[in-house]
């Protein structure tokens, strides 16, 4: 780590570091996830799924920016290289072979689902390490996320609601 006079303990910088670099991973996968589905979707919906997609991987850059900046102001360095990012990501590769902006939509999404997830686990440790910065950092990103999951999903819901009506999960 290096040298900062930043308030938190280094210990604590020590851990948020360590809870931080494999979101910087996620974030850099998502990003790049995204732009496989705008670069190779096809089909009716070709073009606003085109855009959509583009759109997720403009959001994910600059989560990619925040948490990389949170690293290096924390006193850690940021490991973004492709190399670092494939030993560090949580999300599950995305399929090279699909071409079907349905697919793209459910694949897409189950990856801004674990995402958003992550994110808000991070809101937690980063509150239990008294690191409110972060812990805002990451409420940003989780608000983002499922702000761009429901635009993805609503590309499959429209097609569900229109063939069937609307799907209501029964309440226990």
């Amino acid at each position: 780590m290096y040298e900062t006079k930043n308030d938190l303990p280094e210990a604590t910088r020590s851990k948020l570091i360590e809870l931080l670099g494999p979101r910087l991973a996620d974030a850099i996968d998502l990003q790049h996830q995204a732009k496989q589905a705008h670069w190779n979707v096809k089909g009716p919906n070709f073009l606003p799924l085109h855009k959509l997609f583009d759109d997720v991987a403009e959001e994910a850059e600059k989560y990619v920016d925040l948490i990389a900046e949170r690293i290096v102001q924390l006193g850690g360095i940021a490991e973004g290289t492709i190399q670092a990012v494939s030993k560090s990501t949580t999300l599950e590769p995305y399929p090279l072979g699909i071409a079907d902006g349905r697919e793209h939509v459910t694949t897409l999404a189950s990856r801004l689902a674990r995402f958003a997830r992550a994110a808000r686990d991070t809101i937690a440790r980063a509150e239990d390490l008294g690191d409110r910065v972060t812990a805002d950092i990451f409420t940003d990103v989780a608000r983002g996320t499922d702000m761009q999951l429901w635009f993805v999903e609503a590309h499959v819901q429209g097609a569900a609601v229109t063939q069937q009506g609307p799907r209501k999960k029964q309440v226990a």
